[in-house]
């Protein structure tokens, strides 16, 4: 594993491995134990044109290559990740502190993108459509957009890359992709090295390791790209739909959320409460689809509170690399200090710590709170870390109500007796996805994955994902001859 943060710490442009040109360099540190893991000299604007030029040139011949010769690529990177799978899970305990089970769900998940980016290759299909004109034939052809560039985020890195890399490198697309500075080899390099060993043609998946301090708005204004896939947080995700917009280029956004797991007064209690756990706290709270918000019906709230704050008091807090630890260390110093300034914030709003935990550097323990007044900012934000709002309800309607009161609309989950009272309370709440009686953090490669209002524009997965990366053109054909009024 220790190799990956030496062999890897390089930018990756037109098949070569190469330092960045830049004045400084990212240090890549762990954020449980400060160890310093790498330090990369950043990629400046002239190796992001590089980057963009050289997928340009590798895209046309690529695009043109056999579906079924470009699927085997995809095949030989499944069975490399299948080989290297603990090397990986340990890259990844170290770069972001992912305890052993988020590494294990996150390589799961990975795999099984990367399963449907095998058939993804095949799954274009022209189509002919009438016309109203005699001997006119509509062809319809579905063609890849040319070069995306893609931008993940820290807290599943080797996953949010694949997501849209794979899709978009097998449907005929070249990449350039730049992941999160806190998570430059799990998220970046380290998937340009598979892909070079499982015989991807130099040019179609560049890597540049980089700032906006260094490169301001570069990469997503370059004229280059025609689709910017972004996952990360709302504020930036404005800011990259912007930008794309004035360029006159798509852009997918995957952005945060304000989950909510709703227990009815008919839910089995032992097992919502399983559900919220996981929901909340898994990879310490930072996932986009959290229940930040656990909204119980008044008439079973004493017994579900008494249980799920036993239940998050006994999570093991500490080293990630210990198979019993289920909550690690935030991805910095900055999310750590976020996260126990809205604990403290919400206590000076008048909440109830029912679980008040204490931050030591990167490691938060979890946090249990209630009481928090109906009109604080923190019920209707995102907070990235292990912080669990209990919110009391009287009823369906208050708790529709309550849902929809926030900003976000990604995921969510209600319990429930009644699998179609929960359908259809489901289907009231103002999100892209929603579960019933399960948990709010789920992403399967043929479900369109996405979210509403600030969580983001458009969807991936499935044939969502067919929408994001290729365009359509018509091309008719007029058998005969057409008529012209002069």
């Amino acid at each position: 594993m220790s190799s990956y943060f030496t062999d890897l710490a390089q930018q990756y442009i037109d098949g070569a491995w190469r330092p960045g040109t830049g004045s400084w360099d990212i240090i890549d540190f762990n954020p449980y134990d400060s160890e310093k893991l790498a330090s990369i000299t950043i990629a400046t604007v002239d190796e992001v044109d590089e980057a963009y030029r050289a997928a340009a040139r590798a895209q046309k011949e690529w695009a043109a290559t056999n579906p079924y010769t470009r699927r085997g690529v995809f095949e030989r990177a499944l069975r490399l990740i299948e080989e290297r799978e603990q090397e990986i899970a340990d890259a990844i305990t170290a770069e972001l502190g992912g305890t052993r089970l988020k590494a294990g769900f996150e390589l799961h998940l990975a795999k099984e993108f990367l399963r449907e980016s095998v058939h993804l290759a095949l799954r274009p299909e022209g189509r002919i459509l009438p016309s109203p004109v005699d001997g006119k034939e509509n062809r319809v052809y579905r063609e890849p957009v040319g070069v995306v560039g893609v931008i993940s985020p820290f807290n599943f890195p080797f996953l949010l890359s694949i997501k849209s890399v794979a899709p978009a490198l097998a449907l005929g697309n070249a990449v350039v992709l730049k992941p999160h500075q806190n998570t430059p080899v799990t998220g970046g390099s380290l998937i340009a090295k598979i892909f070079e060993d499982a015989g991807l043609p130099g040019g179609l998946l560049n890597v540049v390791i980089t700032d906006i301090a260094e490169i301001g708005d570069a990469f997503i204004e370059h004229p280059v790209p025609k689709v910017i896939s972004f996952t990360g947080s709302d504020q930036v995700g404005r800011h990259v739909a912007t930008v794309c917009a004035a360029q006159f280029k798509r852009s997918v956004l995957e952005l945060g959320g304000n989950s909510a797991l709703v227990v009815l007064d008919d839910a089995d209690v032992d097992y919502a409460v399983d559900a919220a756990v996981f929901s909340r706290y898994v990879h310490q709270g930072q996932v986009c689809m959290a229940a930040n918000r656990v909204l119980v019906d008044r008439s079973v709230a004493e017994e579900f509170t008494a249980r799920f704050v036993a239940k998050v008091a006994s999570l093991k807090v500490g080293d990630p690399r210990d198979p019993e630890t289920v909550i690690g260390p935030l991805i910095n110093s900055s999310q750590a200090d976020a996260v126990s300034a809205a604990v403290e914030q919400a206590l000076a709003e008048g909440a109830t710590a029912l679980l008040h935990g204490t931050a030591t550097d990167n490691l938060v323990a979890p946090s249990v709170l209630t009481g928090l007044p109906a009109d604080s900012a923190l019920l209707r934000q995102e907070i990235f870390g292990p912080v669990a709002f209990v919110v009391p309800f009287d009823g369906e309607e208050e708790a529709v109500r309550i849902v929809n009161d926030t900003p976000y609309g990604l995921s969510g989950a209600v319990h429930t007796g009644d699998v179609e009272r929960g359908v259809r309370f489901a289907r009231q709440i103002d999100t892209g996805m929603f579960h019933v009686n399960d948990g709010t953090v789920h992403d399967e490669p043929l479900v369109p994955f996405g979210g509403e209002k600030h969580s983001g524009l458009g969807r991936l997965n499935g044939e969502t994902t067919l929408e994001a990366f290729t365009t359509v053109k018509w091309v008719s054909v007029q058998h005969g001859r057409s008529a012209f009024p002069f």
